[in-house]
């Protein structure tokens, strides 16, 4: 009889991203920027990881709840209050209701149908920001806000060392939600989904509900990593609801593998450092460096990977 398979803690992953993020922090002062963007591009990714790596749904329409997450907390900032935790938990909030409102729609389609819809609605959302220009500055752009203190003591200050840690923090605890989640008899039920939607049914599951709850998550998330966009960086621009920016996250999925959380964290940490060293070696083809990692990685898949560097351990 085979041992049965550990699983390991719900807590042990994001206490380990905690650590690392705190090295950097105190190891890297020159680079909290590109630290701040990679942990806010980390949360968006895990959202992704949700939809695509766990319910199995296909999307190329992340950047609208991101999107909305982040107009939500800049405009909030400016119209309403500069309270960084409660501009946070408005743009939580705008990232699951939008994920509600379409998902509603859209998790009844399937496949490439299911595609096209995502984009589509990101497209709506980009144009409908576009045109109110009153409210989110149209493709000038929303500025003119500034989170205030966190906390009512520490000071978003110009080197980034608030707003790195802020954005650490805010990763750390959505990867421990979501760890919980996945781990829990719900998330399992998902898994399950992903794998056999027809005998899941089967066994009475309420299919819709539990994918369109999977997906409000996982738009909760997306919105918070929008909202840490816009704080952190003071500005919120129409390319924050764009295709690029859902093509790049799910590109990062597909480096670090999809379906265990941890990839997101890997390939968003890989093709940030990648682009961040690359544009900086040479600004003109640096695509050409990410096209050639992610012709590897399609051609050796992470999980592939990680498999044969576990069977040569394992014979040493």
């Amino acid at each position: 009889m085979n041992a049965p398979e550990r699983v390991a803690p719900p807590w042990r992953l994001p206490a380990v991203v905690l650590a690392a993020g705190l090295a950097a922090w105190f190891a890297l002062p020159d680079q909290l920027g590109l630290l701040t963007r990679l942990f806010t591009t980390a949360l968006l990714v895990l959202s992704l990881d949700l939809v695509v790596g766990i319910a199995g749904l296909a999307t190329l329409g992340q950047a609208a709840l991101f999107g909305a997450g982040a107009y939500a907390a800049g405009i909030f900032a400016l119209r309403v209050m500069a309270d960084p935790l409660v501009g946070l938990v408005v743009g939580i909030g705008a990232g699951a209701a939008v994920a509600l409102a379409s998902g509603a729609f859209l998790l009844r389609y399937q496949g490439f149908t299911l595609l096209m819809l995502t984009v589509a609605v990101a497209q709506i959302m980009a144009s409908l920001a576009s045109k109110a220009r009153d409210w989110t500055g149209g493709d000038d752009g929303l500025t003119g806000f500034a989170p205030g203190p966190l906390l009512g003591r520490f000071a978003f200050d110009l080197e980034g060392r608030t707003a790195a840690l802020y954005a650490l923090a805010v990763l750390v605890l959505g990867l421990y939600v979501a760890r919980r989640v996945v781990g829990s008899p719900f998330g399992l039920a998902v898994r399950g989904i992903h794998e056999n939607r027809a005998r899941m049914a089967a066994l009475g599951t309420p299919v819709f509900a539990r994918l369109l709850a999977m997906y409000t998550l996982a738009g909760a998330l997306a919105g918070a990593a929008g909202a840490l966009s816009a704080q952190t960086n003071a500005i919120v621009g129409l390319d924050s609801l764009g295709f690029a920016l859902s093509a790049e996250a799910l590109v990062m999925l597909v480096l670090g593998g999809s379906g265990r959380l941890s990839g997101a964290l890997v390939g968003a940490t890989v093709f940030t450092l990648l682009h961040h060293t690359a544009s900086s070696v040479n600004p003109y083809h640096w695509l050409f460096v990410i096209g050639g990692v992610l012709m590897a990685v399609v051609l050796v898949p992470p999980a592939r990977a990680w498999a044969w560097l576990k069977a040569k351990r394992g014979t040493r």
